[in-house]
């Protein structure tokens, strides 16, 4: 059984059991529902199409996809008949990527034989586009900088964000681009939240907001900081490799114990993004 979080008014958030804890959410209204975001595994997003079908009564008419990753919208077909909206980018990329990418886990992981991937009917490239559901409104905007598609949800009347993979437990540029990143966790800094419904991790409430925002921002600079450091050595990896994700000023923790991974991750992608190649490391000659 998923966790499930009622964040408001017909507004309900669930974080996956099986990967990172990736979250998808449902706005509910009177006649039908929208939801934000899939998840990868089959189980967990029919889980989520049970309740607000069975539980609720209603049928998900809509469903956005906050950017194209596999853990956000592979359970797109586990909707029928609902029209899906995302960035131009994000339809974009589930057409070049999508397919080969699916095949590739129906190999490695039978749970995934009868998932396909279902491309978003309505996409939008500039501006911002509404949705209304009942009295509250849909606002989705571009965020970018985990994935060049990534957009958020604000549900203007509950001062909530739903924010796709620009905020999570811990910043992740693989995909993105620090600069673009920092614009982004501004932006969001500048809108008036109550919440912030991560793309992983649990609900940031309005107190704890602005100081997260400054905790990522301090883990971007520091990060930026250590990759330059390491790129004036003969092997940049050997300082790198020292730079655990609890000395960047993050919990290891989080995210289901994957964080140190990804942030090793985000350190060579930021060598890269900064200096056009990876990082040598000591062993690398051998």
């Amino acid at each position: 059984m998923m966790q499930r979080e009622k964040v408001s008014d017909n507004v309900y958030v669930f974080q996956s059991e099986l990967y990172a804890q990736v979250t998808a959410s449902i706005v509910v209204g009177s006649e039908w529902a929208v939801a934000i975001d899939t998840l990868a595994y089959p189980e967990e997003t029919l889980e989520i199409r049970d309740f607000v079908e069975q539980e609720l009564k209603v049928p998900v008419r809509y469903v956005i996809n906050t950017h194209y990753h596999a853990d956000h919208c592979w359970g797109n077909c586990y909707f029928p008949g609902a029209l899906i909206i995302s960035h131009q980018l994000c339809r974009e990329y589930l057409l070049l990527h999508g397919g080969p990418s699916i095949e590739e886990a129906r190999k490695q992981n039978n749970v995934f034989r009868q998932s396909k991937i279902t491309l978003p009917h309505i996409t939008f490239a500039e501006g911002e586009l509404s949705l209304q559901v009942d009295d509250k409104v849909l606002k989705m905007m571009s965020l970018p900088g985990h994935s060049p598609d990534g957009i958020g949800v604000l549900i203007e009347e509950d001062k909530t964000l739903i924010s796709g993979d620009i905020f999570m437990s811990l910043p992740y540029l693989v995909d993105g681009n620090i600069d673009v990143m920092i614009k982004s966790l501004k932006k969001i800094g500048k809108m008036d939240i109550k919440n912030i419904v991560q793309g992983h991790g649990g609900v940031i409430l309005r107190g704890e907001v602005d100081r997260m925002i400054d905790d990522h921002l301090l883990y971007l600079s520091t990060i930026r900081k250590i990759v330059n450091r390491a790129a004036r050595r003969d092997y940049p990896g050997e300082m790198l490799d020292a730079a655990s994700v609890e000395a960047c000023g993050k919990e290891r923790v989080i995210m289901g114990g994957v964080a140190e991974e990804l942030h090793r991750r985000n350190l060579d992608a930021l060598y890269h993004q900064l200096y056009g190649e990876y990082p040598v490391y000591p062993d690398d000659e051998w």
